[in-house]
């Protein structure tokens, strides 16, 4: 190995701590001067993006940001989240006022901080964590719309840019208006691909080829704008030709209300989807796989006493390149519950998503639960409060016990911990503390502590003339640290 090499060597390290979207794992080599096992370090720079929250002018819009205190960060660092505001060409003075002036900055690592907007001219917002405020940095974007289409309690994380996000369960429905947000917070355009896939295959859509997202800008792009096909369940996949977006579906029902669409995990062939309330009264199942080949897939439903299949839903057929939907109906019957997705035979790459009704006639509500990655070393909910937080968690193979802390309050208070074991195979809504002496909203974050892998998300409820608000959000794991290979101490044999 020569000088450039091991130049090259430490310059990826250097790279994997500041992004933290890899992880760097050493190939095996024979003789002593091999690389030693990989440090797990904090990120130093983390990247969100916020869609812009609603048309509606009745609508409210609340933003929490929260980073967990972690080990080993510097003592310095800083956070903003500012408007996506595309600057001008030249730089010009009102595109660089407008981008220096942020909705919200952070405090400190471990204390949440919010911010507001109102009306239906709110911006999608970018942005920026470094140093001590980079590791797990979390924000939250809740919309209350007071009445019309979407009209109920609205909620997203703030996502990482990326380059290919898979949406099933959007819709092209009569009463539905779905949107797909793209933003870009880089300096060059973003070039994506939209393409759509019902019941029968792909939709026949050429508006959808070589959308142009401007720098620094968001587009809303509406689904019915992109075919004449009129379907009721669709999967979407955002693919990123050139550049990199954040990306989210905003699914409104003229009778349902609406949320949030978050992306669903990338492909695979067992899937996990947290967190079903427990007075859901109509669940749809939507699936998809992307490859050649059909799926066959085992239906569970993890309770709190365990697994079950639910009754007319042993199975599901989902053939290749085409959507399929099912209603599961009030599956939970009164208990937590997840649903998990397994192969019955061979393993073919799905993603899936369940739509979630609360509520009965006119006063309806709807949330959508994406599959997602399970908490892994750690991850956060913020914008809480003691009477409209469910957190649920499942262990859908081993035992597992997990700490949830309670964060300060935005307005003051001690954190508190609690430890809880989650029985095999099984749901849990766990009763989670919130911040002793604590004011205004605060962040939950959860630690696996030991046992199997576990899954989780966060619902907040807030019903408003006798209609029953509520978002979900899952909480798949933060990736606050990066795995970087360590050099030998001595070098000097390298250099020969």
């Amino acid at each position: 190995m020569n000088r450039t090499t091991l130049s090259l060597i430490a310059g990826t390290a250097a790279l994997a701590a500041v992004t933290g979207f890899a992880v760097l794992t050493t190939p095996d080599a024979a003789g002593t001067n091999t690389a030693e096992a990989a440090a797990v370090l904090p990120v130093e720079r983390t990247s969100l993006l916020c869609p812009a929250p609603s048309l509606s002018d009745l609508a409210d819009t609340s933003y929490t940001s929260f980073t967990p205190v972690t080990k080993g960060t510097e003592s310095d660092g800083k956070a903003e989240l500012q408007s996506a505001t595309e600057q001008s060409a030249d730089g010009g003075s009102e595109g660089k006022k407008k981008a220096d002036k942020p909705v919200l900055t952070p405090k400190e690592p471990g204390t949440p901080v919010t911010g507001d907007a109102s009306g239906g001219d709110a911006p999608a917002l970018v942005g920026t964590a470094e140093g001590k405020f980079a590791p797990g940095w979390t924000v939250q974007e809740t919309t209350e719309v007071a009445a019309g289409t979407g009209r109920g309690l609205q909620g997203v994380n703030c996502t990482a840019p990326d380059t290919e996000f898979w949406f099933p369960g959007a819709s092209t429905a009569a009463d539905r208006t779905d949107y797909v947000h793209l933003t870009n917070p880089d300096d060059s355009a973003a070039v994506v691909d939209i393409e759509l896939y019902g019941k029968d295959g792909a939709l026949e859509s050429a508006v959808g080829e070589g959308i142009t997202v401007r720098p620094h800008s968001s587009e809303p792009v509406l689904l019915s704008t992109l075919t004449d096909e009129k379907q009721e369940n669709l999967t979407v996949h955002v693919n990123v030709r050139s550049g990199r977006v954040g990306a989210a579906v905003q699914a409104l029902d003229d009778k349902l209300g609406g949320d949030w669409l978050a992306a669903s995990t990338d492909p695979t062939g067992s899937l996990v989807l947290p967190g079903i309330p427990k007075d859901a009264t109509a669940v749809r199942l939507v699936a998809f796989t992307p490859g050649d080949s059909d799926a066959d897939l085992k239906v569970r439903l993890s309770s709190p006493s365990g697994q079950i299949t639910p009754a007319g839903n042993e199975t599901l057929h989902v053939k290749a390149g085409m959507t399929t939907a099912v209603d599961l109906g009030d599956v939970t019957r009164g208990e937590a519950g997840s649903l998990i997705l397994t192969p019955t035979d061979r393993s073919v790459p799905v993603v899936a998503a369940l739509r979630v009704v609360r509520g009965k006639g006119s006063k309806q509500e709807t949330a959508f639960i994406p599959a997602t990655r399970p908490v892994g070393t750690r991850a956060s909910a913020a914008d809480n409060s003691a009477k409209g937080t469910t957190l649920s968690v499942v262990a859908p193979g081993r035992a597992a016990k997990v700490k949830v802390t309670a964060s300060v309050g935005s307005d003051g208070g001690t954190a508190v911990s609690k430890t809880y074991t989650i029985k095999a195979g099984t749901t849990q809504n766990i009763e989670a503390p919130a911040p002793s002496g604590g004011k205004g909203t605060y962040a939950l974050t959860i630690e696996p502590v030991s046992g199997g892998p576990v899954y989780a998300s966060r619902t907040l409820a807030a019903t408003e003339d006798g209609v029953p608000g509520f978002t979900i959000q899952t909480l798949p794991d933060d990736r606050g640290t990066v795995a970087v290979p360590e050099a030998d101490q001595d070098l000097s044999v390298l250099q020969k």
